[in-house]
């Protein structure tokens, strides 16, 4: 079974899409991750923070998991278009994003992770800390797809250093 990492991106998209071309009618399981709203407000709400107008915590955890779950439904729809048997699975985050993502990949027994080089809120950096986290602390294979637009880029910059070495 396949344990693909979806949280929206292009790189998530670009790893069902080849996934999808690489493994067609294979077994898989999408994977969001969310974060409960006491990650986003450790210690109980502060006076000064736009989240202490949050008065039920439990009722803004059910609308993050329900986004978490209308996201991933996204995510299995575009699996299905590409060719995969989908399954939708959310986890709630405990420590880091990573870590649910290899919390989740030994309870289902995953055979292969495959997750986006970078996911929202990476900035510009060429491989994101969670697919890096992922890849260093995996007991099982890892398969990294970056989007179309990250692979172009790598490819530019690669020509680049190429011609710098011949110059």
């Amino acid at each position: 079974m396949i344990l693909i990492c979806y949280d929206g991106s292009d790189d998530a998209k670009a790893a069902i899409t080849h996934v999808g071309q690489l493994l067609p009618g294979a077994d898989a399981t999408l994977l969001t991750v969310w974060e409960p709203f006491e990650k986003f407000s450790p210690g109980g709400r502060s006076r000064l923070s736009p989240l202490s107008t949050i008065v039920d915590p439990g009722a803004a955890d059910e609308r993050l998991h329900a986004g978490a779950r209308e996201l991933v439904d996204e995510g299995v729809e575009l699996a299905a278009a590409a060719g995969l048997k989908a399954e939708p699975a959310t986890t709630e985050q405990h420590d880091s994003v990573a870590d649910a993502i290899l919390r989740t990949a030994e309870e289902l027994d995953a055979d292969v992770i495959v997750l986006g080089s970078r996911g929202h809120g990476m900035l510009g950096s060429m491989l994101g800390s969670t697919s890096h986290k992922v890849l260093q602390q995996a007991d099982r294979m890892v398969l990294v797809i970056p989007s179309p637009k990250v692979a172009a880029r790598r490819h530019r910059l690669l020509a680049r250093e190429t011609e710098d070495v011949k110059a």
